[in-house]
């Protein structure tokens, strides 16, 4: 009865069970029932219909507390022994001793006051997590963030991020991190080009290729002072605070060394076809995607070697791995039990087809760690698929900015860059009219480089031009038709959210025309802030070509027909190997938003004579381009140099080692008159080019415009920025600058 049920509560120290018992039979302990209201229980038809509803909530309460028992049980009779020691294969699903509400470390009190939700172990505050992962290529680069993502938002511990990489996810995670700037985050980087000979004569079926082996090599990768490890894969997502796994090494026995989730599908067992042969295993064999490695019990038996051998072994009748580095885990294993720590399975909940995953969890919110191992990824069947899949796109699409957070009574290091930051911005008068302008050039704007694959090697006789662009999700539309226009590479680097990156990357794959070109780098520069820092994001594209020249252009201008190959041949033509040049590309507009594009500049006067197409700007802003001399280019033949004027912002072809935009220009105005000026004081000459021309595609004026048009302070600002630079170029140039500053008085 009830009054028994809540003392032998008592007796177990589960209080919070007598007031969740309480609550669902919805009785005073000596009270009447208020199941019914107080008239109608009289009746006898009541009291039958009150006893049935109440005895199937005391079942479902023994129920529960017969799982509770078997748990304490369980602890009790180890003492401190793992339940699941030596049980491989047939375990319980989802019960072990690393999930018990109680735990022989913790005290009488605390053992009194569990709750219902399985209680892990507990590590010290502020203790450092180690996890480690091998990344390599463009693809993986972005499922890691993804996966770091997931344990950022739930961690309470700093980290140190491992990454084995080859030189391409070094690149990008690299340059991720640094701008990152997450507190209390390590990150460490290995190459993985070193230990590719601990691991190359080993035959691997797999599509991971050699990477897939690397895991292997960890105690030799990482740092011998490094003692623990967690390795994960990086289609792995944490939907739980990774402390709670890091806490299980202290549930290892003195010989176990390595910590894995049974593997839920039949793929060891041999049964999934007609001769199906599969490495060695214990039972269903273990999964690699979540591992515990004891880093320094593994050196002391020798891992290396052990490894090695079984490897050796296993491929004289194996002949090669269809799982990677699994194949030999589990092989090893089979031959040394008593070394591994059978994990629950909710660490590793394996989302490919024909699995048991379904059987690690009652409820979702069980889930500890979502695998997504099936090559289908996302499109893997599971009942609970939609589940998965809406918190893998919680962290795909979630604002890292938000990540960037101290971590409450764990004080980080404060970086050289960090301290810098902080210095400027304390130098900074919040009661300028222009301090947001001002705040926004010190922002640093987290950057991913290299976002969808590249794959381009220079031309060899250093004539190569990189087209460079910047643009947002807006300009998206002009993509496509730039690339049908400009065959060599492009570097754009693109202002954008984390949710609009990834709108981006399904735009980009499902475009027959961009997902062909290899030569594209595209490099995410993620929002932050109220401006649109344009001389930043143009700073990230130019400094991310790899050509000897650049040309320097805006989005919403589609180059002439081969105006690749004939700046290429032009940087000969004016030695511009050797001389100081900017090679000025004329431009032009059309309102239409359907244009006939000029195949010639031919057919590009004859548009013009007729007014289908305008020298740029020419009715709003003629300053801007009048020095081009547009008269002089309809008949010339021959490059001309023009000389500098105030306001002028050709779009031209550089050395890439060209001075930078200037970042304080944000938003609309200045961005490229400055970066103009700044040529022209270095004494770059202006060379128009005869037989050049690009185009203007009609498009909505930007919100950064609107802006400027109807904000006086916005103006204000601008102005204030300006006289700045001039004082700034000053300084930097000497007399030769004053020029600019007597031209601005003039105008």
């Amino acid at each position: 009865d009830k009054a028994v049920l809540v003392q032998y509560l008592s007796m177990l120290g589960l209080t919070v069970y007598i007031s969740v018992f309480l609550s669902l039979t919805h009785l005073p302990l000596n009270g009447r029932s208020l199941l019914l209201s107080p008239c109608l229980s009289e009746t006898p038809e009541a009291r039958v219909l009150e006893r049935a509803v109440l005895e199937s909530r005391v079942r479902e309460m023994e129920e529960e507390n017969r799982q509770i028992r078997l748990q304490l049980n369980q602890l009790q009779g180890t003492a401190g022994q793992p339940a699941d020691g030596g049980n491989y294969g047939n375990a319980a699903w989802g019960a072990s001793a690393d999930t018990g509400p109680d735990d022989v470390e913790n005290t009488a009190e605390e053992r009194a006051n569990h709750t219902e939700c399985p209680r892990s172990p507990t590590i010290l505050k502020c203790e450092l997590i180690h996890v480690a992962c091998v990344c390599a290529g463009h693809n993986a680069s972005r499922d890691v963030v993804t996966l770091v993502k997931s344990i950022l938002f739930h961690r309470r511990n700093p980290l140190h991020f491992h990454f084995i990489t080859d030189a391409v996810a070094n690149q990008i995670l690299s340059s991720l991190f640094q701008s990152w700037m997450v507190p209390s985050v390590q990150v460490s980087f290995y190459d993985a080009d070193e230990l590719k000979s601990e691991v190359s004569w080993i035959p691997n079926k797999h599509y991971s290729g050699i990477y897939g082996l690397m895991k292997l090599t960890l105690t030799k990768a990482l740092p011998s002072d490094l003692t623990k490890v967690i390795v994960l894969d990086t289609d792995i997502t944490f939907a739980t605070d990774i402390a709670e796994l890091w806490a299980i090494f202290r549930k290892f026995t003195d010989k176990q060394v390595i910590g894995l989730v049974e593997n839920q599908s039949d793929w060891y067992l041999g049964n999934l076809w007609k001769n199906h042969k599969p490495w060695p295993a214990l039972g269903r064999g273990f999964n690699t995607g979540v591992i515990l490695l004891y880093l320094e019990r593994l050196r002391r038996i020798g891992w290396e070697q052990m490894w090695r051998l079984t490897a050796e072994r296993e491929l004289m009748s194996m002949l090669s791995t269809s799982l990677a580095d699994q194949d030999i885990f589990n092989a090893f294993i089979k031959q040394n039990p008593v070394l591994v720590h059978q994990l629950p399975c909710f660490w590793n909940v394996q989302l490919s087809d024909h699995t048991r995953s379904e059987q690690c969890y009652t409820e979702v919110s069980d889930l500890k760690v979502i695998h997504w191992n099936s090559p289908k990824k996302l499109r893997v069947k599971n009942k609970h698929v939609e589940f998965f899949r809406n918190l893998y796109l919680t962290f795909l699409e979630y604002d890292g900015n938000l990540l960037r957070r101290e971590l409450f009574g764990c004080p980080s290091q404060a970086t050289s860059e960090s301290v810098r930051l902080q210095g400027a911005l304390e130098e900074l008068d919040e009661d300028d009219q222009c301090y947001d302008f001002r705040r926004e050039r010190i922002t640093v704007h987290r950057v991913h480089l290299y976002f969808l694959q590249y794959e381009y090697t220079p031309a060899g006789d250093d004539t190569d031009v990189t087209l460079v662009a910047q643009l947002s999700m807006d300009r998206l539309q002009m993509l496509e038709a730039i690339c049908k226009h400009w065959e060599g590479p492009i570097s754009l680097a693109l202002y954008m959210s984390d949710a609009e990156a990834q709108q981006f990357l399904r735009y980009a794959q499902a475009s027959e025309v961009l997902k062909n070109r290899k030569n594209v780098g595209y490099h995410i520069v993620y929002k932050e802030g109220q401006f649109y820092p344009v001389n930043l994001v143009r700073n990230v594209a130019l400094r991310n070509a790899n050509t000897p020249y650049v040309f320097l252009a805006d989005v919403d201008f589609l180059p002439m027909y081969g105006l690749y190959d004939y700046l290429r041949k032009s940087v000969v033509q004016l030695d511009m190997a050797h001389t100081k040049k900017a090679l000025v590309v004329p431009a032009f507009e059309t309102l239409r938003y359907r244009l006939s594009f000029p195949k010639s500049k031919a057919e590009l006067l004859s548009m013009l004579d007729m007014g289908t197409l305008y020298t740029f700007r020419y009715h709003v802003w003629t300053k801007g381009h009048a020095p081009t001399n547009y008269a002089k280019w309809r008949t010339a033949t021959t490059p001309y140099k023009v000389e500098w004027e105030a306001d002028f912002e050709p779009y031209v072809v550089v050395k890439r080692d060209c001075p930078e935009y200037d970042q304080r220009f944000v938003g609309f105005g200045w961005n490229k008159v400055s970066h103009i000026m700044e040529l022209d004081a270095q004494e770059y000459d202006l060379m128009v080019l005869p037989n050049a021309f690009m185009i203007h595609m009609p498009h909505a004026p930007s919100f950064d415009i609107s802006k400027f048009r109807s904000s006086p302070g916005y103006r204000y600002c601008l102005q204030t920025l300006k006289e700045e630079f001039h004082q700034d170029l000053s300084r930097k140039y000497g007399a030769a600058a004053l020029k600019y500053l007597t031209a601005q008085r003039n105008i």
